[in-house]
């Protein structure tokens, strides 16, 4: 009998938690077909209105909180997809896939996953109370507060909180870096960049989904995907205008033709390139034409070999982590940048750039670069490594 009358329970707490979901939805329900079309023909008007650059009609898609923000930013498309639909009663949450590209700049659209609240209007229709980023993904510029922007002849700089004299002062030093690494590399690659200037150290963490100590003292950072170059969409360096702001002016030239290098040489970094190599190869971009001698530029390294303290191998790729021990990271970047100073010295400037693609070449880490030492250098990862070590006595001792 006890058992029964459960069962008799269970049943009625199931039918009217169906009835509730009929009416007005139990915690949430998915959206009919015709409530998603519905709020996709939303979403496409609202994407019309921010590249038609019509107020008008982005306001009557709901809450006007990202237009003004994005008002001058060049844009060549922006569209959503839908990708789901909860609705209860008068209101939904809808998930969606933003595609966006920058005008000159993004051969691909880039991706951004956003999360819309909506509300029904008085006559039955979808509007959009909020936008934000979707859990798992990073803020962009624009929802940081209005976005100013500059024109270089190489570059666009985006910023949150900057003034214009600042932004013009980015410009032109990514304008110098953008043909010094053409020089160095080649010109296969787009030889343009974006450089996204937030307001602080938290903004630029939140354009990288990241905490704001995973970067702090880190004067810039670039992203963007390896591999498949025809398709994958620019690369923007993002720039912490705090660190940034204490380098002085060769300091920050070298920074941005760093992070440049890295724009410039992504098709050809994968899975197979070493942070060394990688970072290495930046440093010795950006250090050409500094005057910098390897003690200036490396001083955490140069205390260490003074002191005995010869690295007895190339760094890792943890050694390179942003959180760790601050000590240990420059040493790592210093020793990267030393073994493709010593390539470029021995092997010539050519011969470094050869290496480089052949590593990145391969599609997985092992024997890359051991391959490419003996293919395109004609040694050995140990003997490479003994001389690197006699090289940072020669150098640093």
């Amino acid at each position: 009998m006890a058992g029964r009358r459960r069962t008799s329970g269970t049943r009625v707490v199931l039918a009217l938690c169906l009835l509730l979901v009929w009416l007005v939805g139990c915690g949430g329900r998915p959206a009919t077909d015709g409530a998603k079309a519905e709020v996709q023909h939303l979403l496409d008007r609202r994407a019309a209105a921010i590249l038609g650059h019509d107020e008008a009609a982005y306001l009557r898609t709901g809450a006007q909180d990202r237009f003004g923000n994005l008002r001058a930013v060049p844009l060549a498309d922006w569209s959503y997809r839908l990708t789901g639909l909860r609705r209860t009663g008068d209101s939904a949450v809808a998930e969606a896939e933003l595609r966006y590209r920058v005008r000159g700049h993004d051969r691909a659209p880039v991706s951004a996953g956003r999360t819309l609240t909506l509300s029904l209007d008085a006559a039955g229709g979808w509007y959009v109370e909020a936008e934000r980023p979707a859990k798992g993904s990073v803020e962009q510029l624009w929802d940081q507060g209005e976005v100013s922007v500059v024109r270089g002849d190489d570059s666009l700089v985006l910023g949150v909180g900057q003034s214009g004299p600042a932004l013009r002062s980015y410009a032109a030093l990514a304008d110098r870096a953008v043909p010094a690494v053409s020089q160095a590399w080649g010109t296969d690659w787009p030889r343009r960049v974006v450089v996204l200037v937030p307001k602080s150290l938290a903004g630029m963490a939140g354009l990288l989904g990241a905490p704001a100590s995973s970067y702090r003292g880190i004067a810039a950072v670039t992203t963007g995907e390896t591999g498949a170059p025809a398709k994958a969409p620019a690369d923007r360096i993002i720039v912490n205008p705090d660190a940034y702001g204490v380098l002085g002016g060769v300091g920050r030239q070298v920074v941005l033709t760093h992070e440049t290098t890295h724009v410039a040489t992504r098709a050809h970094t994968g899975a197979a390139t070493p942070l060394w190599l990688s970072e290495g190869y930046a440093d010795w971009v950006g250090y050409l034409g500094s005057g910098r001698s390897p003690s200036q530029a490396a001083p955490e390294l140069w205390r260490a070999v003074t002191e005995g303290r010869v690295p007895k191998a190339l760094p890792s790729d943890a050694d390179f982590g942003f959180s760790g021990d601050a000590g240990r990271l420059a040493r790592a970047y210093e020793s990267g940048w030393m073994a493709c100073r010593m390539i470029a010295d021995r092997w010539g400037e050519a011969g470094l750039v050869k290496f480089y693609r052949a590593v990145g070449a391969h599609e997985r880490r092992a024997g890359a670069v051991e391959d490419a030492l003996k293919d395109v250098l004609g040694t050995s990862l140990e003997e490479f490594t003994g001389e690197w070590r006699e090289y940072l006595r020669a150098q640093l001792g």
